[in-house]
């Protein structure tokens, strides 16, 4: 567990790009506020069973992948109810639909700590679900659009770039509030932040729209969104956050599958998660000077080149090349799901475009880790490896794909 201070240094990293921004300036309070609430949101609902599975398995007489499916029924939830809600969140913005979500997410939440056996506890997922998709990353990503303007894109990088520290902070917090109260007491604060942290700072900081302007949008016909290019948008995304997502949970039975020993491959996992939050700040960094395609392409392009190392290389030092890699692709890549529809569809789509992305986005991070978990149990790691490099081919195609269609359609109207 790391200590206190590492934590806070984490803190005070994670907020000098806030900083950089005048405080009194409405975007900056809003990535200040979101970056908050993702953190309380994720960590109390996905990251939660990672600390307190085995407890709850034990006193609700469950199965511990029972429970650690929890987060999967959540997640399929979420892809459900995320088309309805575009149209929302189009209509009447985010503040309303995130400031209801926090309420639900607390609900979820009593009822999870109140729990006494799977039927309740699915039930709480499932609300978790309906909230999560009212008020996590997809919301809070249109919501910085929403006030923001031209500089979404950078504000975008801040948020997601704290949003890297989830782990690092819940994780031992959790584990620190467990061991002093027990699992039910922790879930119960943390349904309390949902509704006093969480919901006064969604009502409070987001941007209100005008009456008038949700009036005009309501009686307006909407604009189109370009289907091939959310097509190919969706299969590229998905690829690469199937990938991602089924290598959450057995990253390193891959490792010791490659011949390194338990203490190389959770060295080599764990410094994943240093390049991961690498390159996230590589885009933020960058993201102003370079396109959207541009990084979006490198990224997708490092995936199959990091399964390649590990597929030829057993080595500690291929492992470490192959966490270099991977984990700077899956930061990279994390930007530019929230930033590269900016790019594609007419800003006043973004929120409709966003929330209808999310539906393929959640199926395939809800089915990665049992299907992963199933093909290393049945035909072992090297089989995920060459499913993970051919998905990973296929979504930088797609990805290519959509760059040339997108260039084509672009001098088609400026020949106009």
């Amino acid at each position: 567990m790391p200590s206190l201070p590492h934590r806070y240094r984490d803190l005070i990293v994670c907020s000098a790009p806030i900083a950089r921004m005048p405080f009194r300036s409405p975007t900056a309070r809003v990535v200040a506020a979101l970056s908050l609430t993702q953190l309380i949101g994720w960590g109390a609902t996905f990251y939660l069973p990672a600390v307190t599975g085995p407890a709850m398995a034990a006193e609700l007489a469950m199965a511990l992948p029972m429970v650690m499916a929890g987060p999967t029924v959540m997640l399929v939830v979420m892809a459900i109810v995320s088309w309805p809600l575009s149209t929302i969140f189009e209509r009447h913005g985010a503040r309303p639909v995130m400031a209801f979500g926090s309420p639900l997410g607390a609900a979820g939440l009593l009822i999870m700590g109140l729990a006494y056996g799977p039927v309740s506890y699915i039930l709480s997922w499932t609300i978790l679900g309906l909230a999560g998709a009212c008020m996590l990353t997809t919301p809070a990503q249109i919501a910085v659009t929403e006030i923001a303007g031209e500089k979404a894109r950078q504000a975008l990088g801040v948020l997601i770039l704290a949003g890297g520290l989830t782990s690092t902070i819940v994780w031992p917090l959790t584990g620190l509030l467990q061991d002093q109260w027990g699992w039910r007491t922790t879930t119960l604060t943390y349904a309390a932040a949902m509704l006093f942290v969480c919901m006064p700072l969604h009502w409070l900081t987001l941007a209100r729209r005008p009456r008038e302007q949700s009036a005009a949008k309501a009686t307006s016909e909407p604009a189109p969104i370009d289907r091939p290019s959310f097509l190919l948008l969706a299969m590229s995304f998905a690829g690469n956050g199937f990938i991602t997502w089924g290598f959450a949970l057995t990253i390193i039975i891959l490792f010791e599958a490659a011949g390194l020993d338990h203490a190389s491959a959770l060295t080599a996992a764990a410094f994943i998660g240093i390049a991961r939050w690498a390159g996230r700040g590589v885009d933020f960094l960058g993201g102003r000077r370079w396109s959207g395609f541009l990084t979006g392409l490198v990224a997708s392009a490092l995936f199959p080149l990091s399964f390649a190392v590990l597929l030829l290389t057993s080595s500690f030092a291929g492992a470490m090349l192959f966490a270099l890699l991977y984990g700077i692709a899956s930061g990279v890549t994390a930007v530019t799901r929230a930033t590269l529809p900016l790019q594609i569809f007419p800003s006043d789509t973004y929120a409709r475009a966003s929330a209808q992305l999310a539906v393929p986005l959640n199926l395939s991070y809800a089915a990665a880790p049992p299907l992963f978990t199933a093909i290393m149990t049945y035909w072992g790691p090297h089989a995920a490896l060459w499913l993970a490099l051919a998905i990973s081919i296929v979504a930088f195609g797609t990805l290519l794909g959509l760059s040339l269609l997108h260039n084509q359609t672009k001098q088609a109207s400026q020949a106009n």
